[in-house]
């Protein structure tokens, strides 16, 4: 099959991070991938890196005439099956052009990465012929909604499993920091935004700090909260205590140097940092929130906690800290639960089921 994925946000977050591992993981089971995205989008970049046919379409507006015509063409000259689209906006254009041109267009699949009400039904029940769910979740949501229950497939985001290996080293985070071998780590990997919840994590480490005075956390990521987070830091005294790494493309050297990953997700579709820091062999601290606890499993992967809830953050990290071998016991559990449902294998497969399912391949 030839499927062309289409993107019209810039950053780099879950929802890109999947549909890059969409165009490697059906490229290896020969279907021809292409992605069209916007100009500098952090997709269009890493899609050129990993050898990717990349089409550039400035996309300014739902009624952006001039980009509906190049994405017409572009799906013409690409000659996809499936055009599948990921954001509102890439939706909306891509969708169109791909219903211009009749009875000769490409299936059209949406995928839905988000745990958030929809605002518009005409994109999920009018424009896209099937829409992808990343989690049960979303899928019960989407039903809810109104969109037609036949017309939704829950694909679970799926990951690379070669990619997250232990090296001899044990990850050289501590010695970037200065810090000793045996120091306690506790980390998470997200875009700084306000809903992923690291302000309640600040809240919680001041009583982590007491019972465990040197423990160190770090985050990984950039964001719009970078500055509002650095203050806060630096207003709880925490600054010697607490790292702000930035972005990093070193993933896994910052997993494999973690003895316990946590986010606190306000709102979370799936969680693909969830699936990557168990696919490291780490236990999770994570939210009771939206498709969550289908990646997280109470008590034998991690622990769940309540959203915007610090001190049953706190007493969760206490618990796990304060327990090496409960720890050992649970990054083991969450190694295996990855292993079954949330590879990159498994997605595609799921994927190409359902391109088939559509007649995308004539």
């Amino acid at each position: 099959m030839r499927i062309l994925h289409s993107e019209s946000s810039k950053g780099w977050g879950g929802q890109e991070n999947r549909t890059l591992n969409e165009l490697i993981g059906m490229r290896a089971c020969g279907h021809q991938m292409a992605v069209v995205c916007q100009p500098g989008a952090r997709l269009s970049e890493r899609a050129r890196e990993a050898g990717f046919n990349v089409f550039e379409v400035p996309m300014r507006g739902a009624l952006d005439l001039a980009a509906i015509a190049r994405l017409r063409r572009i799906i013409t000259i690409f000659s996809a099956d499936v055009l599948n689209t990921h954001s509102s906006r890439d939706t909306q254009l891509a969708g169109m052009a791909a219903r211009l041109l009749g009875r000769d267009r490409p299936r059209i699949v949406r995928t839905r990465h988000l745990a958030l009400p929809i605002t518009s039904r005409f994109t999920y029940s009018v424009l896209p012929d099937h829409v992808v769910a990343v989690s049960c979740h979303v899928a019960r949501y989407l039903a809810s909604a109104g969109v037609p229950t036949e017309g939704i497939t829950a694909v679970p985001t799926g990951i690379d499993l070669d990619r997250y290996r232990a090296t001899p080293d044990g990850g050289g985070l501590r010695r970037e920091l200065g810090l000793p071998e045996n120091t306690l780590l506790v980390g998470t990997i997200a875009i700084l935004r306000q809903k992923k919840g690291h302000a309640d994590l600040l809240a919680a480490i001041p009583a982590v700090l007491a019972r465990f005075p040197a423990t160190h956390f770090v985050f990984a990521g950039d964001g719009p909260q970078q500055d509002s987070l650095a203050a806060r830091i630096a207003e709880l005294g925490l600054g010697h205590r607490v790292h702000l790494l930035g972005l990093r493309r070193d993933v896994v050297n910052v997993l494999q140097s973690l003895d316990l990953f946590v986010l606190p997700t306000h709102q979370e579709a799936l969680g693909t940092a969830f699936i990557e820091a168990a696919a490291m062999g780490l236990p999770a601290i994570g939210t009771q929130v939206d498709g969550v606890p289908e990646v997280i499993l109470d008590g034998e992967t991690g622990l769940l906690v309540p959203p915007r809830d610090s001190m049953a953050l706190a007493q969760a990290l206490l618990e796990l800290l304060g327990d090496p071998e409960r720890r050992m016991a649970m990054g083991r559990a969450a190694l295996e639960h990855v292993g079954r449902r949330y590879s990159r294998d498994v997605m595609a497969a799921g994927m190409a089921a359902l391109y088939r399912r559509l007649g995308a391949a004539g």
